[in-house]
Parts: C-alpha cells; structure tokens; sequence
C-alpha cells in the first residue's frame, strides 16, 4: 500500500513537472495587449497624414523570406512534402528581392506576414530587423506583433523553437498601436498550446486635422471540414471594423485571408478545393466593406491577373487563387489597385497586392 502510494505521489509530480515545462516553453499572450512603435527619422520627425491626401498601401505575405524552390511538408495535404526549410542563401536573396520590390513601389504603408523572428528553420534571425536595414530611409516607422511562438515545437519537422511576426512599416508617424487575439481552435488543448495564436496587429495614425486612420494587419488560419475557427475569426475581424467604422475612424485592413472571393472555389481543380469552403466565410466581410480585389476583379475579364497565391505544390504551374486582400473603409476612395505579379513569382508562395486611396477631406 505505501509503495502503491508513493508510485501514485512520483507521477503526480511528473505529471505536474511536464505540465510546468510545456507552460515554460510556450507562448501565453494577452487578449489584447499595447505593442511598441519605433519611429527613427534620421533628418526629420516622420510626416502626418493629410486629410485630402493619397495613400498608397501594400500587403504581402512574404512567407519567411523562403521562396519557391521548395515544397515544403505542409504543402500537400498529406503531409508528404519533402522539404523541411529554406537554405541561408535563399532567404538572403529573397530577403534583398523582398527590399526591391518594395523600394520600387514604395507604398506609404507596408503589412507584412510571416516574417520570422528566433525559428529554428530560418536559422533564428530576425528577419524584420534585416529587411528594415534596407528600407529604414523609406519607412522610419514600424510595429510588429507576434501570431506563432514557441521555445520548442515538438513536430518532426521542427523539433526547435518558431517565431512569425505581422510587421506594419510606415512612412508616416505611427501614434499606438495593439495586438488583439483572435478566436483559436476548439480542439485537444496541449495541441493548441503549440500552434499559431492568430491576431489583428491594428496600429494608429495620426491625421493632420485630429483624426486618425487604423491599419489592420492580419493573417487568418487555415480551414478546416467541420471546425469553425476561421467563421469565428472573420466575425472578430468584421465586429473589430465595425467598432472603428462606427467610432468614426478611418481604417484600412490587409492581410492574407486564407479564404477565396466569391465564385472561385468552382474554378478550382477537384484536388485544391479541400482547402476551402464551398461558400466563403469571407462573405461577412466583402457583404460589408469593398476590398481589393472585388468580386467584380476576380470574376470579370481577366481574373488571373487578379490571383494573389502561387502554391509550393507541383501540381500547380502558376498563381490560380486569390487570397489576400485588402479592406477598407467606405470613406476612403479607391483610386487604382493591381497584384503586383511579373517579378515577384518566384519570391514567396503569395503576391503583394497594392491599393492606391484617397483620404476624405481637404488636403
């Protein structure tokens, strides 16, 4: 009987000393919680918006800076895809290719995702900090927000620590900004511990005449047959608009969605449909606030010209889906947009999509 007891006190400690350790090892954020903003202007304090003025913004999905010679576990559906990480001289081009794009374009506001910071697989760099040491004279203003980390993931193809970032840069004074947590999955909850808590990285610019505008930066989860995770994150993401909308404040929103525009599912090949809804959850959004691309984009003359994703899978020969967006308030005028897709193919597995807006008001 006293052994029996003390077999039962043994692991009951165990119990409680690996409880401990995968607490220690994983990462617990707040619902919503104030992240730092930098603003290092060399020569000048950064500009303020003007009512009136332009504004041109860009959001990309810069897939850890790992590019498209790869297929990774992750991009079959079976898990069976052969490569586990990019090489240090990929993510050192694609990195410079990433800085060029943007220098090129150079938008007043850049929403980034999947930028890593201290991941196992990306040889634990600081990615934000690299691409910023090629475009601090362009966006003296930043913020970021982790959505994925962990000291250890136990999965084969990690086994070490991960870190991704959202990472808004701006060439305008950024005030605050925050991070808000997202619905997470349902299901078994030492899974959850490991996986990627989603989140919106919402920062605040001033405006000349006392207003502000909110940039929106998000990357949404996966879908999942019969698990409502992503419906319950796009109703967060819209009541969280909806908020700033009725507040008055002007908002622009992007991101990558994970999720198709109306009528795109049907034109997808059998194979690539199980990655989405037949109807998308995105609706709640589109139904609401126009966005770039539209509907009318997407399904009218020239819809490729519109696809925003190119999968690592080889069954896919080029871009054939649109999955980031960008949102925006109805007071802000759309002047033109486009995919940024002739040199960018070959540098992440999503194009950058760029809006240019009109801010109401006189300038």
């Amino acid at each position: 009987m006293q052994r029996s007891l003390r077999y039962l006190i043994a692991f009951a400690l165990l119990v409680v000393l690996a409880a401990g350790l995968i607490y220690d090892v994983t990462w617990h954020p707040a619902r919503q919680e104030q992240m730092p903003v930098t603003c290092n202007a060399k020569d000048a304090t950064p500009p303020i918006l003007v009512p009136g003025q332009a504004l041109k913004v860009m959001t990309w999905n810069v897939q850890y800076l790992a590019g498209k010679r790869y297929v990774f576990w992750y991009d079959l559906s079976d898990g069976s895809g052969p490569d586990e990480r990019p090489t240090p001289e990929d993510i050192a081009y694609n990195l410079d290719e990433v800085a060029r794009v943007i220098r090129d374009e150079q938008p007043d506001i850049v929403l980034l995702q999947e930028v890593d910071d201290g991941a196992k697989n990306t040889g634990y760099t600081n990615q934000l900090a690299l691409l910023q040491e090629r475009v601090t004279d362009l966006y003296p203003c930043s913020t970021e927000a982790f959505y994925w980390k962990s000291d250890f993931v136990p999965n084969p193809h990690i086994y070490g620590s991960v870190g991704t970032k959202l990472a808004t840069l701006s060439r305008y004074r950024l005030d605050t900004a925050e991070r808000l947590q997202l619905p997470s999955p349902s299901g078994n909850w030492l899974g959850r511990l490991f996986e990627p808590k989603r989140a919106l990285l919402v920062s605040y610019l001033p405006l000349r005449d006392g207003g502000q505008l909110a940039v929106v930066n998000t990357h949404l989860g996966d879908f999942k047959p019969g698990d409502d995770t992503v419906q319950r994150q796009v109703a967060a993401t819209t009541q969280r608009l909806d908020t700033l909308e009725a507040n008055g404040t002007l908002w622009v929103s992007g991101g990558d969605f994970n999720l198709l525009p109306q009528g795109q599912y049907q034109r997808l090949p059998a194979e690539q449909r199980e990655q989405y809804a037949p109807e998308s959850q995105l609706h709640a959004l589109w139904e609401k606030y126009p966005m770039i691309p539209s509907n009318d984009d997407v399904n009218g003359e020239s819809p490729r010209k519109w696809y925003t994703r190119f999968p690592n899978d080889p069954r896919v020969n080029g871009p054939d889906r649109t999955l980031d967006y960008l949102f925006y308030s109805p007071a802000l005028k759309r002047i033109d947009a486009q995919v940024r897709q002739e040199d960018t193919l070959l540098i992440s597995d999503h194009l950058p999509v760029i809006g240019r807006f009109l801010l109401p008001g006189a300038p």
